[in-house]
């Protein structure tokens, strides 16, 4: 669902129009006709990232520039 409403209409029903959010829903919140901004559901199913999760997961080899070299044509 996607729904376009004034800032004012949505003042009086705003715990309304959160709560009927499904998880691709949106509300576009106007103002003079004009879109001003969106209503969206959070995700739930994001995390919070956490640092050093993929600590020694990547190794960079600095003096490995040989496979470099089929790549001249495309680099500055």
């Amino acid at each position: 669902m996607s729904e376009t409403i004034s800032i004012e209409q949505a003042s009086t029903r705003l715990a309304e129009l959160i709560h009927s959010l499904g998880p691709t829903d949106e509300i576009v919140l106007t103002e003079n006709e004009k879109p001003v901004a969106r209503i969206l559901p959070s995700d739930p199913s994001s995390k919070p990232r956490v640092p050093g999760l993929l600590k020694d997961k990547l190794i960079i080899v600095s003096d490995d520039d040989e496979h470099l070299e089929d790549f001249k044509d495309y680099m500055p």
